[in-house]
């Protein structure tokens, strides 16, 4: 066992216990920055290693009561084709192969926009807290749609990047649903979600031969017992200071990205 890259398994693992978010977009800055892993290869192989891990979250959620599957499904229903199509452009275009610092790029971006995100949650959620108030039939059934769209983003997004589908992916909810979906329910939800996008995306970069199954080895022994201490830390930690200090680290690390 690689005890550096284990370690970092359980570093991230700690942070998603800890916040819920921030897997994708912590691993895979980390994997290439750090460990000088190729591009390509940090993005299967932390997709792989995400629903790996997200599996052990979920199912506590589920069996909470945390899980609202009615919007699950909707994210899933732009999310998963998104993803679909979105592997098929790769394979056609052999993104996977030789265009490395498209992905970097990507992965750049990916970053600001979730650091951005973070930082803009709770004016999203008061925004869409006072519009579904203020016009509850016209914002419940434009709902359904955008859920969608969201998931179809979502897609797109972390099969490129393997970044979204914790961070962004929350901050999008606690617009579509103030109020349906309190601080519980949003993680559940998110983690449920990331699941089938992760396993899909990530199944379809192992078809590309982008996943590298010693360092998923390594992550997931760091990251299991990293996501339950993180667990035990969750009830005291204070979040919102933890909130904005990882969309500072994201910020700086998408500058970085995106100078290479």
């Amino acid at each position: 066992m690689d005890w550096s890259t284990g370690f970092a398994g359980l570093l991230v693992g700690t942070i998603v216990g800890i916040t819920g978010v921030g897997g994708g977009a912590l691993m895979t800055p980390i994997l290439v920055l750090v460990f000088g892993v190729s591009p390509q290869t940090a993005v299967g192989t932390d997709l792989l290693y995400a629903s790996i891990t997200k599996m052990f979250g979920t199912v506590v959620h589920h069996n909470h009561g945390t899980v609202d599957w009615g919007v699950v499904k909707r994210l899933a229903l732009g999310s998963l084709p998104a993803a679909a199509l979105t592997l098929v452009w790769m394979n056609l275009t052999q993104t996977h192969q030789i265009k490395s610092g498209f992905i970097i790029t990507s992965v750049g971006i990916a970053l600001m926009i979730t650091a951005l995100g973070m930082l803009g949650k709770d004016w999203l959620h008061a925004m869409g807290r006072k519009l579904r108030v203020g016009d509850v039939e016209k914002f419940k059934s434009a709902q359904p749609v955008l859920t969608v769209l969201a998931g179809a983003l979502l897609g797109v997004l972390v099969t490129l990047t393997s970044i979204g589908a914790g961070a962004l992916g929350t901050v999008m909810l606690v617009y579509l649903y103030p109020l349906r979906l309190n601080a519980s329910k949003l993680v559940g939800t998110d983690l449920a979600h990331a699941i089938p996008l992760a396993l899909i995306a990530g199944l379809g970069h192992l078809s590309l031969g982008n996943v590298n199954y010693s360092l998923l080895f390594n992550l997931l022994a760091g990251s299991i017992p990293g996501i339950l201490l993180g667990s035990l830390i969750s009830t005291r930690a204070p979040m919102t200071v933890i909130r904005y200090a990882i969309a500072l680290v994201l910020g700086a690390v998408s500058i970085k990205m995106l100078s290479l």
